[in-house]
């Protein structure tokens, strides 16, 4: 991540190392599940977090979207995903400033349980390509194992991104 924010803003920013800290910190402590770097030679990085939330009670693709609204709401999308999961997506482009952000949720519609993707561009520059490679992953998730910890639950321990090795 602190080689992506260095691509981006030049080596000699002083505050890479903690806005990488801080990054790698903040998806450790919301349980996401993945935190990866989306690139195409076209494109600025994206960031990619992912994570499975429990929920009250399995929900459709419909009721997902319902309360999905703002200025800097683009575009709300309804759908299945190639494995034929439920999914919301939902572009927000910010009203002022660069940049640009893609969430989609994928439900499971057998158990309590959702899938939310985030992939966000500090730049925008190239946003459609790495869209459509994180789309392309997002499209293929499946859903395994009811009840176990890993599909339904925040993993216990990990590493911080402060102790992690960089």
């Amino acid at each position: 991540m602190l080689a992506v924010l260095r691509r981006l803003k030049g080596t000699r920013d002083p505050g890479l190392e903690v806005s990488a800290t801080q990054a790698a910190e903040l998806a450790h402590r919301h349980g996401a599940g993945l935190l990866a770097v989306v690139e195409h030679r076209d494109a600025d990085p994206a960031l990619l977090m992912a994570g499975v939330v429990p929920v009250d009670r399995p929900t459709d693709a419909g009721e997902l979207g319902f309360h999905l609204d703002g200025p800097s709401i683009r575009e709300v999308t309804r759908g299945e995903t190639a494995t034929g999961y439920p999914v919301v997506i939902v572009e927000r482009i910010p009203v002022t400033g660069p940049g640009a952000q893609l969430q989609v949720v994928v439900s499971d519609p057998d158990h309590p349980r959702i899938a939310v993707f985030t992939l966000h561009s500090p730049t925008g520059r190239g946003w459609l390509e790495v869209a459509g490679i994180a789309g392309r992953f997002v499209s293929g998730v499946e859903f395994s194992g009811y009840g176990t910890r890993s599909a339904s639950a925040r993993p216990p321990g990990g590493t911080s991104g402060r102790s992690a090795r960089r």
